[in-house]
């Protein structure tokens, strides 16, 4: 059949139309499954975090775009097994929408960002889930995780009352996780330092602070100054092995002062 009829367009239904001929034309379109792309589903999704924390809106536009097409290709997949269509994706999320916000579609009066996130969360215990915590994905970054149970849990008033609160209970996880090290308990030591790490990440909630963000801004200073290292070496033609620590320290320090990250 020819096809060279299609062009780019900004038309959603000519997207779908582009994305069905694909599904039944191309080899390895016409071979995936929900299960051999979901992998890359959570790649995208990385790929555009990373253009936002780059204000790089150019690059956004294409990482949503293939966004959308997992979007329209997972419907797609799940319409020819009579699952679900495109059509259903929108509803479903639309009345979604309209049901969680009362205080627009309804006549709920609210007075604040907090009471929206408790109504928020109240509608969702409606919806049939037995906890708020319902709904967390299983396998997302344990950061992320700690945080939005962190969150969701402080929706509903289960909180510490300050950031100072929350500084104490680090402390004394620092002290747990010194005392299971000294004592050589590896099981403990993977314990409290799980204990740590999630109240690590409270106490940069209270003071607005992302720490999954956090930890990527600071995993990209490494890898700045990691690289940074391994250029000066090359330069001379030299390897990391062919280093002392005190050189390639000396390295990172320029790195680090030279300010670009």
């Amino acid at each position: 059949m020819d096809y060279t009829h299609i062009k780019p367009s900004r038309d959603f239904s000519d997207f779908l139309e582009l994305v069905a001929i694909l599904r039944k034309e191309c080899p390895w379109d016409r071979k995936q499954t929900h299960h051999s792309i979901k992998e890359n589903l959570i790649e995208e999704a990385y790929e555009a975090v990373e253009s936002i924390e780059n204000d790089d809106y150019d690059e956004l536009s294409r990482e949503l775009g293939d966004l959308l097409l997992h979007v329209v290709f997972h419907s797609k997949m799940a319409d020819e097994k009579n699952n679900f269509d495109i059509g259903d994706v929108i509803y479903r999320i639309s009345e979604k929408l309209i049901r969680r916000h009362p205080h627009i579609f309804s006549d709920t009066v609210v007075k604040s960002e907090k009471e929206v996130a408790e109504n928020w969360e109240s509608i969702k215990l409606t919806e049939g889930r037995s906890s708020i915590l319902d709904g967390i994905p299983a396998h997302l970054p344990g950061l992320i995780k700690a945080h939005r149970m962190q969150e969701k849990a402080a929706n509903v008033g289960f909180d510490w009352a300050e950031w100072t609160l929350a500084w104490e209970k680090l402390n004394e996880e620092i002290d747990e996780w010194r005392e299971a090290v000294d004592q050589q308990n590896k099981e403990e030591q993977a314990d409290e330092f799980g204990d740590l790490l999630f109240s690590l990440v409270n106490v940069g909630r209270l003071l607005d602070l992302n720490a999954e963000d956090s930890l990527r801004k600071a995993n990209k200073k490494f890898d700045h100054r990691f690289r940074y290292i391994e250029k000066k070496l090359k330069n001379q033609d030299r390897t990391l092995e062919q280093a002392d620590l005190e050189e390639m320290d000396r390295y990172w320090n320029e790195a680090k002062l030279s300010g670009s990250l």
